[in-house]
């Protein structure tokens, strides 16, 4: 039952995204696209009245007394944004600081239904401690129980100590108070407005498709207007070509004093998802390729491949954050191997969702990236400065 829910909220989002970018016609699509346009105006005004609400004090924030770094986006998914939280970590670490990252877990396995209902009926706050990803030394959870990004953060950053939960006010308190922690980075926090303080807010723009198309939530991939990046200290735009002058001066006409810094998603190697071999990045030159995916934006992932040499022979993706079956593991085995494909190559984010698999009869690796700062590296060393000796 849970896996026919599931399929169905996967292929009702595909056919939503297939509408709002205009890649479905017919009638019916623009019936659809009219009712999202009507929404999407009821969402502008929800997201501007709270905004509202937390300017006058009406909704309150908290202060937790130690500095906060909110990492996010202002369009929904495919900004690249965990590799910069991950570079931020890394970095404040080196610096000597104490980190934790708190993440709210989407798509991460809930709390029982029968707590959260009786937390609701009662109106009392839930006292569930977060859920602790990593606490600085071990892994102690896996993927479907912290969700992707805080797992693949955890993995990747030994000594940061990664929480899940909603209420990031909560976890906050819960990572100062358990572990010590005298930074906070919140991923996937530019909306999260309950914590504020000593706080920056870092956003980040996908230089392919920095406003989506111009339409907020439903009818577009915007989560807040484009002057709404007046609160960004800091703005790193992403996926960058070098050639981002109008995009500069459309940022500036909404914060003209914002640091701003270019960066690319940068491949460092492979590794084989089931063993952990590792190879350079000429491993896929002149070789027959096949990418699996279910990621936001998977023409940017082959497209990478095949910039790395690679004859890209057969692409298979899902939606974003799907669970793969083993069924579908072997099933895209077996339609490469028809194509004569010599290998399979997958993103870290969905490698960690990987079920076993009876069969090997064709290596899968994942390819690992980080960020790779293009230009504006003096205003992020500035900011982690900042930050650290303030």
């Amino acid at each position: 039952m849970r896996e026919t829910i599931r399929n169905w909220v996967e292929e009702t989002e595909q056919f939503v995204l297939e509408v709002i970018f205009e890649r479905r016609k017919g009638k019916r699509a623009a019936v659809v696209r009219s009712l999202l346009y009507l929404l999407s105006k009821v969402f502008e005004g929800i997201v501007k009245a709270r905004k509202f609400l937390y300017d006058v004090r009406i909704l309150r924030d908290s202060t937790l007394g130690i500095q906060v770094i909110a990492v996010g986006n202002i369009t929904a998914g495919g900004t690249g944004k965990t590799p910069v939280v991950e570079k931020f970590a890394r970095e404040l670490q080196d610096q000597g600081r104490k980190v934790a990252i708190l993440s709210r877990g989407y798509r991460s396995k809930p709390p029982p239904l029968r707590h959260r209902l009786i937390n609701k009926l009662l109106f009392r706050e839930d006292a569930t401690p977060p859920r602790v990803v990593s606490d600085g030394k071990s892994l102690l959870l896996d993927s479907e129980t912290a969700g992707d990004e805080p797992y693949m953060l955890a993995s990747n950053l030994k000594d940061v100590v990664v929480l899940v939960d909603k209420d990031r006010v909560k976890s906050g308190r819960y990572a100062i108070q358990k572990f010590g922690c005298d930074i906070l980075l919140l991923d996937d926090g530019f909306q999260y407005w309950k914590i504020k303080g000593r706080r920056r807010d870092i956003v980040l723009i996908d230089c392919q498709q920095p406003f989506g198309n111009e339409h907020m939530l439903p009818r577009g991939t915007l989560r807040e207007p484009p002057p709404h990046l007046s609160r960004a200290s800091y703005i790193f735009l992403t996926k960058s070509d070098g050639n981002t002058a109008e995009l500069r001066k459309r940022i500036a006409k909404h914060n003209p004093t914002a640091g701003i810094i270019e960066c690319v998603h940068h491949p460092l190697y492979f590794e084989d998802v089931f063993t952990g071999e590792r190879h350079g990045l000429e491993f896929l030159q002149g070789r027959r390729v096949a990418s699996f995916s279910a990621i936001a934006q998977p023409e940017s992932f082959e497209q990478g491949l095949t910039k790395l040499g690679a004859d890209l022979v057969y692409t298979k993706s899902f939606a974003d954050h799907h669970r793969f079956t083993q069924q579908e593991v072997l099933n895209a085995i077996n339609r490469s191997k028809k194509r004569q494909a010599e290998m399979i190559i997958t993103t870290q984010k969905d490698a960690v969702r990987f079920p076993k698999i009876d069969r090997r009869d064709l290596p899968i690796y994942f390819m690992r990236v980080e960020i790779k700062i293009l230009s504006g590296a003096k205003d992020f060393h500035d900011c982690v400065r900042q930050i650290c000796f303030r």
